[in-house]
């Protein structure tokens, strides 16, 4: 009983947004800063079908993987992004989450929340594996990959604190931004 109960409990308290337990995300699994970043194509909230690299088009992208639809720390995390959109976009990035709900729910989640990023659904965790990116009960872990216009990783956040981690994108990307 207490094998099951521990990783319910981990995956309850990182989809609510509570700090993520050890050994929940596992670094060494997820694709490192420096690799290509994988292209991939899903469905978006609006049932349109994007493509990473077309949305990307040389442009720094902001790629983050969230485990649920409308829980307390996905909502943060997504409403925080949604806050930072003007500066984001100022530096020239490109938002886009991923997660293994579907377009119905991506939808709903969009549209009660003003995102004005797409939101893709992955429901095979097909996008997950590509970025090795690990799933609990068919939930992804939180983890944001920050890709450079030439399509390679340029940092991981393996360890998403949704109430800091849009301040620390856009830290990052300012940088990415700079340095061209």
């Amino acid at each position: 009983m207490r094998r099951v109960f521990a990783p319910l409990l981990a995956l309850a308290l990182t989809a609510c947004g509570a700090a993520t337990a050890a050994g929940t995300v596992t670094p060494a699994a997820l694709l490192e800063a420096g690799a290509e970043a994988p292209d991939f194509m899903a469905f978006d909230q609006h049932g349109e079908v994007r493509s990473m690299s077309l949305l990307r088009r040389r442009r720094p992208m902001v790629l983050f993987f969230y485990p649920h639809d409308g829980t307390p720390g996905c909502t943060e995390e997504a409403c925080a992004l949604r806050d930072a959109w003007t500066r984001l976009q100022a530096a020239g990035a490109v938002v886009v989450g991923v997660s293994t709900d579907g377009v119905e729910a991506h939808a709903r989640f969009a549209e009660e929340h003003e995102l004005p990023f797409p939101l893709l659904s992955d429901p095979d965790g097909e996008v997950l594996a590509r970025y090795g990116v690990p799933a609990v009960l068919g939930m992804s872990a939180r983890v944001t990959f920050l890709i450079d216009g030439d399509g390679r990783i340029a940092r991981v956040y393996p360890a998403v604190d949704p109430a800091v981690h849009a301040d620390e994108v856009i830290e990052a990307v300012t940088a990415m931004s700079g340095a061209r």
